[in-house]
């Protein structure tokens, strides 16, 4: 049995606890996460604000954490031994920070996966595999209509906004279109807020209106979706066309795909990977030979 802390415990965090309940070859250890947010845990583990304090040491750590405080997260924990799964979001730092955590995890001896969830993630996957069948040409990744949770966080860490939430609206051809709700505390100015969401990193490149709300949580639904789209060439055939279609929950499906790359972090050497480069089987619980007889 893999032996699983949770760091974090959110939306995502609870999500992972259901996955590894689920899960025949793993058993939650522990719950890491702030002390004055301790009275929230129900389950009868361990709760400690440092994940040093969990006896017994965990396998590994599944975190659910905000993206911005993972790469130093996970370089704690994979420093002590602790391999570490993540849903890092940040796409056009990822490679940055799998440069980071593989000197880190092989110096503890650990393995780190990167970049684990709905997209990056379980996508990541599906377009590689449409790239294996067709070389040629071009993948159009269409988010939504639903709530992305790391454009949502983002815009909570701003100072000034009391509660959140961000809408990914497709527009077709990977083009997309951001909502942003907010309510803000007594003090700060509504202009000065929307201008500082614009300017994040996440939402610079995207069309995004940003709506002052008098209850934010009236809006929330965690449901997403995806439509990947590959016109391409295989060979020398064109006229290739793939679709791939998921209407998600969104926590539920990145708490899986986290729990399930814990599994196969557990088979890798000592190092740090993306999911597209762990294999497949070692993503799923059973034995080799009743894998490839149930799915090959």
């Amino acid at each position: 049995m893999l032996k699983i802390a949770i760091v974090g415990y959110g939306n995502i965090g609870k999500a992972v606890m259901e996955a590894i309940e689920a899960a025949k070859d793993m058993e939650l250890c522990g719950i890491v996460m702030r002390a004055q947010s301790m009275h929230k845990v129900t389950a009868s583990v361990p709760v400690a604000d440092d994940i040093s304090k969990l006896n017994p040491k965990p396998d590994a750590a599944i975190l659910c954490t905000p993206t911005r405080a993972i790469p130093e997260v996970a370089e704690k924990c994979l420093l002590q031994g602790i391999s570490t799964v993540d849903s890092y979001d940040i796409h056009t730092d990822i490679w940055e920070l799998r440069t980071r955590l593989d000197a880190a995890a092989k110096k503890g001896g650990s393995t780190a996966i990167v970049s684990a969830g709905f997209d990056p993630g379980g996508d990541s996957v599906v377009r590689a595999l449409l790239e294996v069948l067709a070389p040629g040409g071009k993948t159009f990744t269409n988010f939504g209509p639903g709530m992305s949770m790391g454009h949502t966080v983002a815009v909570k860490a701003i100072e000034g906004v009391k509660n959140a939430l961000s809408m990914t609206i497709p527009l077709g051809t990977g083009v997309h279109r951001r909502l942003v709700y907010v309510e803000l505390k007594e003090g700060y100015a509504f202009d000065d807020i929307a201008a500082k969401i614009k300017a994040d990193p996440y939402f610079a490149s995207d069309e995004t209106h940003v709506y002052l709300e008098r209850d934010v949580d009236a809006l929330i639904d965690v449901g997403h979706g995806v439509n990947l789209v590959r016109k391409g060439v295989s060979g020398q055939t064109h006229n290739q066309l793939f679709e791939f279609n998921m209407k998600i929950n969104n926590p539920a499906l990145t708490a899986q795909a986290m729990a399930a790359c814990a599994r196969a972090g557990a088979k890798q050497m000592p190092g740090a990977y993306t999911m597209i480069e762990l294999p497949m089987i070692d993503l799923l619980d059973g034995s080799r030979e009743e894998l490839v007889r149930r799915l090959v």
